[in-house]
């Protein structure tokens, strides 16, 4: 808990005359313009520029060591540790900074739409838009939640305030700081806003498995005959496209828990990468931005303030944040029953990967630890070809415990529940990136909706003799040459080096994994 010195500290903060509590959309939205922090664009969205950080900041994430989580934490490259001294340093430092500023902003809030399970939040915020950006992602409380509001976790951002390394401790002018025994989430050093949600998410994966909750990296949809799908997949993978279905309605888009009741959505919003974004290929998020919308980094037209969503000249990792309410076809609440069907997205540029697969069991353990996608030539410095990237569950930076106290969550989840699961490669076919293509959104929709509706349970299919991944021979809607990978490569002995060169990676990933049960080592993952 909060140590008295912390909390008097915070409290003598938050009484300031300078603290805007719980402002409304429209007020935060003034605020953001008239302070100079943002633009409003043509549609009514706030646009704001985040400088030199345009993404998360892993490097210059800690977890504070201290008693009652040092044991469970997972600690590594992720989960960088940081002592106490240090945190307690900058925390008073950044809280002083706080109370010189003429305006800073407060959002109070929930983290979790089960009620049983939900964690009570509070921002404290140096920019508007920045506690826009919350109040849009998290939870919005009712005036009598509000009244009774009592904030379990406080993340302090002063995005303006800049650490000395050489005094700090830190490794660079940027720290996000989780003290998990205060309850605290520290930022300073980088106005990107996403730091604020994958803090809290990190939180909730830290909290909810001692409730017996498994939290996801994951987006989910629900029919309305209450089948309910998971699509697990890193960015650009297509996770908040496919999950984002006019014949579905959205639980969340990004965040979620797996409780014996069902899931639920951990947040109150969605937040979208943008990079490309048109109306025809992804109406329901096109839509989504209006007034009190978040976008970051988006290039906005001068004169007409018309976003321009094809130019990634400040970053491919355009964003926009939004209420999930933007989305027409929505669960209200954001709960809904156990998964009949997960997905899990890759986006393979080694175009190898079939664009669909069933997986056992086994498979889905095997992947699900590995959570593989690419990275692709260019998109950042010194990477000339495709890159396999592996991260543990679909979303590594988030966990502090280890790896497999989610994925043996997962497996007894599949065993209760009978979910069938699914691998789909949204990446390339034909060849690898700058040989193929990428596969067409309409064809992985086609696929995906056949896999929601039960039509691929016990369809015909024929075996991957690199990956033992089981393929569909065929799909209403789909080529049939796109379905076996190999057959859509017009080198077969190019294909056949490639696979193996990725199976390879895959293996030498795993090895990391030493404590897992030998039957997902041979049974889930490439035979080659």
């Amino acid at each position: 808990m909060i140590s008295a010195k912390t909390s008097d500290s915070l409290n003598e903060l938050l009484s300031g005359e300078n603290i805007n509590f719980q402002l409304s959309v429209p007020q935060l939205v003034e605020k953001a313009t008239t302070r100079g922090e943002a633009i409003l664009t043509a549609d009514g969205a706030v646009s704001a520029q985040t400088g030199k950080y345009t993404g998360r900041s892993p490097k210059d994430r800690y977890i504070v060591e201290e008693a009652s989580s040092k044991e469970k934490i997972d600690w590594g490259t992720v989960n960088r540790p940081i002592s106490s001294e240090i945190f307690d340093s900058l925390y008073t430092k950044v809280v002083n900074y706080l109370k010189e500023k003429d305006e800073v902003f407060v959002f109070k809030g929930f983290a979790g739409a089960d009620q049983a399970s939900r964690l009570s939040i509070q921002v404290v915020n140096e920019y508007a838009w920045h506690n826009l950006f919350v109040h849009q992602l998290f939870i919005r409380p009712t005036e009598e939640e509000l009244a009774e509001h009592h904030a379990q976790f406080t993340i302090v951002s002063a995005p303006t305030f800049k650490a000395d390394p050489a005094i700090d401790g830190t490794d660079s002018e940027t720290f996000i700081i989780v003290n998990l025994e205060k309850r605290i989430v520290l930022i300073g050093g980088t106005e990107y806003a996403g730091e604020m949600k994958k803090s809290i998410f990190s939180v909730m994966n830290y909290l909810l498995p001692e409730k017996g909750i498994m939290p996801m990296h994951c987006s989910a949809n629900v029919s309305d005959d209450g089948d309910v799908a998971l699509f697990f997949g890193l960015s650009g993978t297509g996770k908040t496209t496919l999950s984002a279905d006019a014949d579905r309605k959205l639980v969340g888009d990004d965040e979620h828990g797996w409780s014996d009741n069902g899931v639920f959505n951990i947040e109150g919003g969605c937040y979208a990468k943008c990079i490309n974004l048109s109306e025809e290929k992804e109406p329901e998020i096109f839509g989504a931005i209006r007034f009190g919308s978040v976008l970051e980094n988006v290039v906005v037209d001068e004169t007409t303030r018309i976003p321009d969503y094809d130019d990634g000249s400040l970053t491919e990792n355009t964003r926009a944040a939004y209420p999930i309410h933007n989305i027409d076809n929505i669960v209200t609440p954001s709960v809904a029953g156990h998964p009949n069907t997960i997905v899990f997205l890759t986006a393979d540029a080694f175009g190898v990967l079939p664009p669909i697969s069933k997986l056992t069991k086994e498979q889905a353990m095997y992947h699900f630890l590995s959570g593989f996608t690419s990275k692709l030539a260019g998109t950042e410095r010194g990477i000339t070809s495709p890159e396999a990237t592996f991260s543990t569950c679909f979303g590594s930076p988030f966990l502090p415990l280890h790896a497999t106290v989610y994925a043996e969550m997962l497996g007894n989840k599949i065993d209760e529940h009978g979910a069938q699961v699914f691998l789909v490669n949204t990446g390339w076919t034909g060849g690898e990136y700058g040989v193929g293509s990428r596969m067409e959104l309409k064809y992985t929709r086609a696929m995906v909706r056949a896999a929601l509706a039960g039509k691929l349970d016990n369809v015909e299919t024929e075996t991957n003799e690199i990956f033992g991944l089981q393929m569909p021979t065929a799909i209403e809607g789909v080529p049939t040459e796109v379905l076996n990978p190999r057959n859509a490569w017009a080198d077969k002995d190019a294909y056949d080096q490639k696979a193996k060169e990725l199976a390879q990676l895959f293996h030498e990933n795993f090895k990391k994994f030493g404590t897992v049960s030998e039957d997902i080592v041979t049974k889930g993952g490439p035979i080659a």
